[in-house]
C-alpha cells in the first residue's frame, strides 16, 4: 500500500528540512559529548546522566527518522500556483463566524503542518474540508463536537 502524501507548504517544508539538518549535525553531538562525559564518570548501572543520555539519544534518532519519513512523502503546494478564486491548501481565508459575529483568519494547511494556536488548521479538519473548494461570498456549514458553525467567505489570499 503506498504511504499517504505528506502535504505541506513551502514554509512547513522549510521548517521540516530545518529542524532534520539541526538534530543531524547539532543534536547528535551534543548527546554523543554527554554520553562520553558520562561514561567518564565510572559505573554505568547506577550513572543516571548516563540513562538520560541514551534516553535522549534514542529521542532524537526516532525524531530523525520520523522527518525523514514526512519528508521522504512530502508534496509542497506551490503557493504562486494557487488559484485564489477558490479555498485551497496553501490559502489564507478571511471568514465571517455568523454566531459569533466575529471575523476569523485561517491558513490552510496539510495535516502534519496544522497548529491551532497558529490558526493553522488541517484540510482534514472538519473546518479545513468544509472550506475547501468555496469561494467568496459563499457561506459554508461546519459540523463540530459543539455543533453546527457557520462561516460566510470573506476572503481568500496567498499566505506570505
Amino acid at each position: 500500500m503506498a504511504e499517504k502524501k505528506n502535504i505541506l507548504t513551502y514554509a512547513g517544508l522549510k521548517q521540516y528540512e530545518d529542524e532534520l539538518q539541526n538534530l543531524k549535525v547539532v543534536k547528535r553531538k551534543e548527546v554523543a559529548q554527554k554520553i562520553k562525559e558520562a561514561r567518564e564518570q565510572g559505573d554505568l548501572s547506577e550513572n543516571a546522566e548516563y540513562d538520560a543520555a541514551k534516553d535522549e539519544q534514542r529521542d532524537i534518532e526516532l525524531r530523525i527518522e520520523e522527518l525523514e519519513k514526512l519528508l521522504k512523502n512530502a508534496e509542497v503546494v506551490v503557493e504562486e500556483e494557487i488559484d485564489l478564486d477558490k479555498i485551497n491548501i496553501g490559502c489564507k481565508v478571511k471568514v465571517y463566524e455568523v454566531d459569533f459575529d466575529e471575523e476569523m483568519e485561517f491558513k490552510i494547511v496539510g495535516s502534519t503542518e496544522a497548529n491551532s494556536l497558529q490558526n493553522k488548521i488541517s484540510n482534514e479538519s472538519p473546518v479545513g474540508k468544509a472550506l475547501i473548494g468555496r469561494k467568496v461570498g459563499d457561506v459554508v456549514d461546519v459540523e463540530t463536537q459543539v455543533g453546527t458553525i457557520q462561516y460566510k467567505v470573506l476572503e481568500i489570499q496567498r499566505v506570505s
